[in-house]
């Protein structure tokens, strides 16, 4: 259940979080999360309100508001607003007739685009009337800085709800906020104290370190090794400075559009389990195979792209926050044989799992926040050049699932796109792979193009885990 969750709720950002705080002073960086979801009918206003009042009060983040640090020497902190008001975060439009996916997806991609306000509690929601069919639809719009995808979906079930007509629980009040006033020295103190139980920390590992190579010497050994593995790990990693591979995408803007495609889930995981894979295995290759085929298409073939994707790091049952590792890994796109390629790139994607260079990303984070901002957002938009694409992959209910009174027919998930071409993001849900992509149009002039290679792709995928031959490889759990 939602309240028997721990709630990630600390004062200051972790050095990630408030890397992407700070990139997104470039807009090209944005780091806004979004999901579309379908509904059967339009929630009821009132019970959608008095639920978003509850979840404001039982997940604090949502009524905070981001207070800096003094000269960027500490992560930012979060403080409650004075002034919230749940009128400014919870909206309602409506679609001119006759309401199409097509106008529903443009509607969306316009208001995921609109930077927020930063004085303000991050996150808005935007309910959609007059879809064809009577149906209606939200865009749920959230700061990464808040929660990753597994994050946002666990905070989301304090407004989601098993049934219909499911009783509403009672909204316990909301504390009044905290005073945000402080004297100049008093935030003096307050940073150089997050700096030095940082630094005393430090020490404290290192010495633990040092007590262990002088009861036994041997240790060297192994400190050695581990040593030069995250050397290697830290070049393909953080070292990379070759560029992104396609010639199709190399233009950067600020124009987005967004495409949704569903995939049936039995069948993309049974297919994965066949050909010897995961279900993330099954979503990258068609990523992958799709970005491909595009390039085929355009008569500008690759033999190989380069993704970023997110390693979850929670360990956990907890909801908010971000426990996440970005990577990045060269796949090949050549194989034009939708199983060999499948196998080669689950490959791959095993072996950047395992790099040690993950465990670099906090302390370099914390290095990048004290650079101005300048030299900070152009080693990011350099850094972000050397790859393609982004994927995602989030896991939902398999059930389903009701917001005040209206079914979710679908959830479509909105990635950034982080400086790359695009991001392709996934949720499975109540027997479906629903996936939104992000695309940068200034890089993809066809997106509707890109997300039928995909789903192209996904269904070659399919058949060669259901042939014969296919059937007698040895799956993997």
């Amino acid at each position: 259940m939602a309240g028997d969750r721990e709630l990630r709720n600390e004062r200051r950002m972790t050095d990630v979080e408030a890397l992407m705080w700070n990139l997104e002073k470039d807009p090209r960086l944005s780091a806004s999360i979004a999901n579309i979801t379908l509904f059967d009918r339009p929630p009821d206003p009132d019970r959608l309100r008095a639920r978003l009042e509850r979840a404001v009060t039982m997940v604090p983040r949502l009524h905070q508001r981001v207070v800096p640090a003094l000269g960027r020497l500490a992560p930012p902190e979060w403080r409650a607003e004075p002034d919230f008001d749940l009128t400014y975060h919870l909206r309602w439009t409506a679609l001119p007739a006759p309401g199409t996916m097509a106008q529903l997806l443009e509607l969306a991609s316009a208001h995921v685009q609109r930077p927020f306000d930063r004085t303000r509690p991050l996150w808005e929601f935007l309910v959609i009337e007059g879809i064809e069919g009577g149906g209606a639809a939200m865009v749920q719009k959230l700061h990464h800085s808040i929660a990753d995808g597994e994050g946002s979906i666990r905070m989301s079930e304090q407004f989601i709800d098993i049934d219909r007509d499911a009783t509403e629980p009672i909204a316990p009040p909301r504390p009044p906020p905290e005073s945000i006033d402080s004297t100049l020295l008093e935030a003096t103190i307050d940073t150089f104290t997050h700096q030095l139980r940082r630094g005393l920390g430090l020490v404290r590992r290192s010495a633990e370190g040092g007590v262990a190579v002088m009861r036994d010497p041997r240790h060297l050994t192994g400190l050695a090794g581990d040593a030069l593995e995250l050397g290697r790990s830290a070049r393909r990693q953080i070292g990379v400075a070759d560029p992104a591979r396609s010639p199709l995408w190399k233009q950067r803007s600020l124009r987005r559009g967004i495409e949704v495609l569903q995939v049936p889930l039995a069948e993309a995981k049974a297919a994965a389990n066949t050909l010897g894979g995961s279900l993330n295995d099954m979503f990258v290759a068609a990523a992958v195979g799709g970005a491909g085929a595009y390039h085929r298409s355009a008569g500008s073939p690759i033999d190989e792209i380069r993704i970023t994707m997110p390693v979850s790091t929670r360990r956990d049952h907890s909801s908010g926050g971000n426990s996440f590792t970005p990577t990045r890994v060269l796949l090949p796109v050549g194989l034009h044989d939708p199983q060999e390629r499948f196998t080669a790139i689950r490959s791959r994607l095993d072996t950047t799992k395992q790099e040690r260079a993950m465990t670099l990303v906090g302390g370099l984070a914390g290095v990048a926040n004290l650079l101005p901002t300048s030299v900070m957002t152009r080693l990011a938009r350099q850094q972000a050049e050397t790859v393609d694409f982004a994927t995602s992959n989030v896991r939902g209910a398999p059930f389903p699932l009701f917001i005040a009174g209206a079914r979710i027919e679908a959830n479509y998930p909105v990635g950034p796109t982080g400086g790359t071409a695009w991001n392709l993001t996934l949720m499975s849900y109540n027997g479906s792979l629903d996936m939104g992509l992000n695309a940068d149009l200034g890089a993809v002039t066809d997106p509707g193009g890109l997300r039928d290679a995909i789903a192209d792709e996904f269904a070659a995928l399919i058949a060669a885990g259901t042939r014969p031959k296919a059937r007698r490889r040895t799956s993997r759990n």
